[in-house]
């Protein structure tokens, strides 16, 4: 299919007749009310302070944010039932985590501009999980611990942004339909804890021709008039193929993947209506981008990260060029909140044999300081500690069972607890959520699962048959959006979780995690089957206002004595060649005064010029003399799009150099060009905050 961005879907006459193909080869017509939905998509910039605040993955002290590779979006779709009159609204976005205050305040939002259209049943909200974007916008210590503190501006940057995409997805309704497609995509992700993996039972592995789920599930969102208004697909696969040197903003292989199908399809970021297209996470507990070529070494990272987003693109490309299957069936949804510190798990739910079981108050074991060994370092300890230690005393090792919590060790088993978050609870709040929300989307045939952790392969694998099975044919596909409403670490099988790798010591609530979960899915999911309410469960804590600790913002900005803020420092070269990268240094100021949410710290401007020719009176003779006048300028390229970089770096006390690059694409049209850049300064003296703005020379692109 040929794309362009001057065009965002194809003739209104063909396409509505391969939608029409698509329904007669389901067996479905154009009137069967079951086929039909009112479909709407958004997109809303939720890009955070770009200086000085920590980034939201790695838990590293040190990584701190300094500029923008590619703007943050929050993409969201709303599905109407024209016949029960039920709606859903499934939201990704390119962050770390969906904090639960995050949820709490996008649905606030929503009720203040809609009433009880859109609450926390029916809204689902998943994050990408990109390692590389700003911190600190949790209402829970332990997640804002390495950005030593919480920063209430990146907060309501998140927060606000995705309410505006489903805003912008609720204006947008129409008639339309969802096709549905899936396939394989191999070389995209790797199993980077294959020794917890093969501790399953071999007949379960047997099952499966991977130690990672390959398929992408895929839907197309297409209005009665033909018009292709969004994409949204699942696969696994971590967003860390940017390692934990990286400062710039990014969304990694996802963000990059949701690039690039919206630039082929002319997606026009500052239009309220225009093409979205969502790479969303699933069961990527243990799935890496990099055992591939191995731990990110700061050089190769975003070569890396082009290519595992590249790949998902083109199995999107094709699995959206080849969907024919219509969703088909009603929307519905449920939606519970359950204390996972004190679940009883009844003997349906757990082992074979074993009777009932519980979970147990959140902690973390030692391996999880260890960082995931394959994308993201941290302490020189290895993965795989249990409990009780072995200890080597002169060539003899001896079992060490020291606790100084014996009753929450003994709950957790293998795992030796280095953190009791559930037990450290300062302001009578602990370190992690406990309640924590299970949710059920159903849109038509589909069921998206929204789970609040990083869940492993073969735990997202028992999640989705528990779901299916349950289900009892409501639902022909079943599909986990992880990470979603909320967030509590990981949930591995009760195998995996006997060996403490990462993914297994950062299971919150002990070994049987996976089972109360599996419980408590299967209870909505025969709720939905009932066409029976769910019950709500316990109400979260909102701890808003219990924030104690913040960031320091922007004091004030200067610049050197005799510069004003905009003056290039570096100023670009006279000519370049396609491929080359263009360079400028600006005096500037911090990028935390203003977002520019929606808007831009640079933009790469074509010089539009004409030909004016005029007479000129030389000696005794007449001469033409012709010039080329400049007209206007045209944007090109902006500080979302990846051939660009915004680089802040501090200099002294206040000042800031901004470095701007632009590498050429190869596709560059020749000719006159510049480099433009905005800012706002605070003042030291008054606090106000004022726009500046400055302009490098013109070059030639040869």
């Amino acid at each position: 299919m040929a794309r362009g961005k001057q065009s965002g879907f194809r003739g209104v006459g063909f396409m509505l007749a391969m939608v029409l193909a698509a329904w007669m080869l389901c067996g479905l017509t154009v009137s069967a009310g079951a086929s039909n939905f009112n479909i709407g998509s958004g997109i809303y910039d939720i890009t955070g302070p770009a200086a000085e605040l920590g980034m939201m993955g790695y838990s590293m002290p040190d990584q701190k944010t300094e500029g923008i590779s590619m703007r943050l979006r929050a993409r969201a779709f709303v599905v109407v039932d024209p016949l029960n009159g039920k709606r859903v609204a499934f939201v990704s976005a390119d962050t770390g985590i969906i904090p639960q205050g995050v949820k709490q305040q996008v649905t606030k939002l929503l009720l203040s501009r809609f009433g009880g259209l859109y609450t926390d049943q029916n809204v689902l909200i998943s994050a990408n999980h990109t390692h590389s974007g700003p911190g600190a916008y949790s209402h829970y210590a332990l997640y804002n611990l390495s950005m030593l503190g919480y920063d209430k501006v990146n907060f309501n940057c998140v927060a606000n942004g995705i309410f505006q995409a489903i805003v912008r997805a609720h204006n947008n309704l129409t008639p339309g339909a969802i096709l549905i497609n899936s396939g394989q995509l191999d070389n995209c992700g790797w199993n980077r804890s294959p020794v917890a993996y093969n501790n399953n039972p071999a007949t379960e592995r047997a099952r499966y021709a991977a130690n990672t789920d390959k398929s992408m599930v895929l839907l197309k969102f297409v209005t009665s008039t033909g018009k292709e208004i969004g994409v949204l697909n699942w696969f696994a696969v971590h967003p860390t193929s940017l390692g934990n040197t990286n400062r710039l903003i990014s969304g990694d292989n996802k963000g990059y993947a949701s690039y690039l199908f919206e630039k082929a399809m002319g997606t026009n970021y500052a239009a309220t209506g225009t093409f979205v297209a969502a790479f969303a996470q699933t069961n990527s507990g243990d799935v890496s981008p990099n055992i591939y070529w191995g731990y990110p070494n700061g050089t190769d990272d975003y070569s890396h990260m082009l290519t595992i987003g590249e790949r998902q693109y083109q199995k999107a490309i094709t699995l959206y060029d080849s969907a024919t299957t219509a969703l088909s069936g009603s929307v519905d949804f449920r939606y519970q909140n359950v204390d996972f510190s004190n679940e009883i798990i009844t003997s349906a739910f757990m082992p074979s044999g074993m009777g009932g079981g519980n979970t147990c108050t959140a902690a973390i074991g030692v391996s999880m300081l260890a960082g995931s060994t394959e994308d993201g370092k941290g302490l020189d300890i290895p993965e795989g500690i249990t409990y009780p230690y072995d200890i080597s005393i002169l060539g003899t090792v001896f079992p060490w069972s020291f606790t100084i919590l014996p009753e929450d060790q003994a709950c957790h088993a293998e795992k030796p607890i280095i953190l009791p978050m559930g037990r450290i609870r300062p302001q009578g709040i602990p370190l992690t959520p406990e309640v924590l929300p299970v949710q059920i989307l159903k849109i038509g045939n589909l069921a998206i699962v929204g789970h609040p952790t990083e869940i492993t392969t073969m735990a997202g694998r028992r999640l989705r048959e528990t779901v299916q099975n349950e289900l009892s044919g409501l639902a022909d596909h079943v599909v986990i959006a992880a990470l979603s409403n909320a967030y509590a670490g990981y949930v591995s099988t009760r195998e995996e979780y006997a060996l403490q790798h990462y993914e297994g010591a950062s299971t919150h609530f002990g070994p049987y995690a996976l089972n109360a979960f599996q419980q408590r899915f299967a209870g909505i999911a025969s709720d939905m089957v009932a066409g029976a309410a769910s019950v709500p469960g316990p109400t979260p804590r909102d701890i808003a206002d219990s924030q104690l600790i913040s960031v320091l913002g922007v004091v004030f900005d200067d610049v050197p004595l005799g510069k004003s803020f905009g003056d290039v420092e570096t100023d670009v070269n006279a000519s370049y060649a396609r491929g080359n990268t263009v360079k400028v240094v600006f005096w500037g100021a911090h990028p935390r005064n203003n977002l520019r949410i929606q808007d831009t710290f640079l933009v790469v401007e074509k010089v539009n010029t004409t030909e004016v020719c005029r007479q000129e009176k030389v000696g005794c003779d007449t001469v033409l003399v012709c010039e080329d006048q400049i007209t206007g300028y045209t944007p090109v390229a902006k500080d979302g799009d990846p051939e660009t970089v915004y680089r802040w770096k501090r200099d002294g006390i206040a000042n800031s150099k901004v470095t701007i690059t632009w590498t050429i694409p190869p596709n560059a049209a020749p000719g006159k060009y510049r480099i433009r850049h905005f800012g706002n300064w605070k003042s030291g003296w008054t606090g106000a905050i004022s726009p500046y703005e400055g302009a490098s020379a013109i070059f030639t692109v040869n």
